[in-house]
Order: C-alpha cells, then sequence, then structure tokens
C-alpha cells in the first residue's frame, strides 16, 4: 500500500509531465502567439487519506485548441462545431478578437490596385475563414495526458478506480462547456 507521501510524489510527477509535454506541444504546432494559453496550463494536486484530487486549468480556448471545433464547410470528430446560423454579436466578437491578432501579426488584406485594407477588414475574413474551415483538434493537451496515464501506476489506478475518459473530463472540468 503506498503512503500518502508517495501517492503525492507519483501524482506530481504525472501533473508536471503533462503540464511540461502540453506546453511544449504549444510549442511545436506554433499555437504560442501570446503566450497567454502557453502560461495559463497548470496543475493541481491535493491528497487525502482515502482519495486525491488532480485538476489541470488553462485559458478556456484551450479546450477548444485540443480538441478541435468543426466548422460549417470543415467537420472534425470533436464535440464542438460552429453553427451555420449567421452570430452577429457572435462574429463582431471574433472581428475583433482577431482584428487585433492581424495586427500583432501585421496581417492586412490588399485591394486589386495593391493599397492596404484595415485590420478590422482583416479580421472579419479571418473570423468567416474560421466559421468556415473551423479549428482543427491539435490534442496538444489530450496526447500527454493519455501517454502519461497509460505508464501511471497500477496500484493507484486499481486503489482509486481510475477511469481516464472521466479523469479528463473532471481533470478538465468540461462540464462547465457543456452548458
Amino acid at each position: 500500500m503506498l503512503t500518502k507521501g508517495e501517492t503525492r510524489k507519483y501524482i506530481e510527477a504525472f501533473k508536471g509531465k503533462v503540464v511540461r509535454e502540453s506546453k511544449a506541444n504549444l510549442s511545436k504546432k506554433r499555437k504560442r502567439v501570446t503566450k497567454k494559453l502557453y502560461d495559463s496550463i497548470d496543475g493541481k494536486v491535493e491528497v487525502f487519506d482515502n482519495s486525491f484530487s488532480l485538476s489541470f486549468e488553462m485559458e478556456d480556448y484551450g479546450l477548444y485548441q485540443d480538441k478541435g471545433v468543426s466548422g460549417t464547410k470543415n467537420k472534425y470528430d470533436t464535440p464542438y462545431s460552429y453553427s451555420s446560423r449567421s452570430n452577429l454579436i457572435g462574429l463582431e466578437y471574433n472581428t475583433g478578437i482577431f482584428a487585433k491578432y492581424a495586427k500583432f501579426r501585421k496581417i492586412r488584406p490588399r485591394d486589386k490596385k495593391g493599397k492596404f485594407g484595415t485590420y478590422k477588414t482583416m479580421g472579419f475574413i479571418l473570423a468567416r475563414s474560421i466559421k468556415e474551415k473551423g479549428i482543427k483538434p491539435s490534442l496538444f493537451f489530450t496526447k500527454p495526458f493519455e501517454k502519461h496515464f497509460k505508464k501511471f501506476p497500477k496500484e493507484l489506478t486499481e486503489r482509486f478506480g481510475l477511469d481516464v475518459e472521466n479523469l479528463i473530463a473532471f481533470s478538465l472540468n468540461e462540464k462547465r462547456l457543456k452548458k
């Protein structure tokens, strides 16, 4: 039987590996534009006599980057999707976000005469494109989690009756996103 200290050691090591590899995957996949998502990835471990708590935290949009989002034209195996119905408020909101992205990356459209358009126009173009094409699943978090969970000590998984699907859902607190 593992002691409370040994249990904490295994879980902390697991958490550290998942966080490190998730951050590395973001960098490799070039999804680290502002470092906001990268810096937000963290985990929290609490160990009690008969149970433990492990939670991972990240910016909300991290789930969409990890699991992906089906567009109106491109479909992915993901629980999230954009609606084909026009959402004016959402589009205006996203236009502003993507306008900031375009300005950060210095991306501007040009007309046929070579004159530059505005960042707001580029934001609209980007938002419309992402709505149609969706966001391809990157699995930057899911792959390291599953990889290291397979190596998790059998004694811990049996003792606490751990199930990968339930642990991922609970750890990421996906319930709040499925309202």
